[in-house]
């Protein structure tokens, strides 16, 4: 059977506990062999502005996912310096790891909504699995006026979006799929809890302890003189 491995990436300007707990939840439902965290060099669709060092950022994914077997991290965006393309991102995972491998790319339902001006967006969903992930203020139902993607019923998207159905699996081609997974929210965002860093105000209940030592440690997100 080839590895099973989820791909989560982004800037991780902190990683926070709600990133923790989607690769949790998704490691456990979908049966993944490993998550792979992939902090982001220059990310296309995000301004640069009170983004931290990638090498910290980095750091912090890193002290977060110790007590996690399962959960490992990528420098492969960092490496190159360039703006970074999912597209890009995937095709140098396939020639980097094993051959006998599934990758699962783990995407927010905000975000894939915006698949469509993503470079290479039909051949991205040809490549390998996308797992899109429940958003709180999106619905799954808004799925079908994408044009890239493949039918799918409304009855099991609204089932979806109204929490009495988990899942949803569709065929993009012969070798890969969409899963829908409605998740229970989580949604702690990096850029309020940036502010609460500027502003002295506590976020342990946000934070793992090892990141937010860290981040006080290293003067992250111009925090105030303690």
């Amino acid at each position: 059977m080839p590895m099973r491995i989820g791909l989560l990436g982004g800037t991780f300007n902190p990683i926070h506990s709600c990133h923790l707990y989607i690769a949790e939840q998704t490691c456990e439902r979908l049966d993944f062999d490993r998550v792979l965290f992939i902090p982001s060099s220059a990310p296309p669709h995000k301004s640069s502005d009170s983004l931290a060092p990638a090498s910290h950022r980095f750091a912090m994914v890193q002290q977060a996912i110790v007590p996690y077997p399962k959960f490992h991290i990528s420098d492969i965006e960092i490496r190159f310096p360039q703006t970074s393309y999912t597209y890009d991102t995937i095709d140098r995972l396939y020639q980097e790891l094993d051959s006998d491998v599934e990758l699962f790319f783990l995407i927010g339902l905000d975000a894939f909504l915006e698949i469509a001006s993503w470079k290479q967006a039909q051949a991205l969903l040809q490549v390998c699995h996308f797992v899109v992930l429940s958003r709180p203020a999106h619905r799954f139902t808004e799925l079908p006026a994408l044009p890239l993607l493949p039918s799918m019923p409304l009855d099991v998207l609204h089932a979806l979006d109204e929490g009495q159905r988990e899942q949803l699996v569709v065929s993009t081609s012969q070798t890969s799929t969409i899963t829908l997974l409605a998740l229970p929210p989580c949604d702690i965002s990096a850029s309020t809890i940036r502010q609460h860093l500027r502003a002295g105000w506590p976020v342990s209940h946000w934070l793992p302890a090892s990141v937010e030592s860290y981040i006080i440690q290293h003067r992250l997100y111009d925090m105030p003189v303690r």
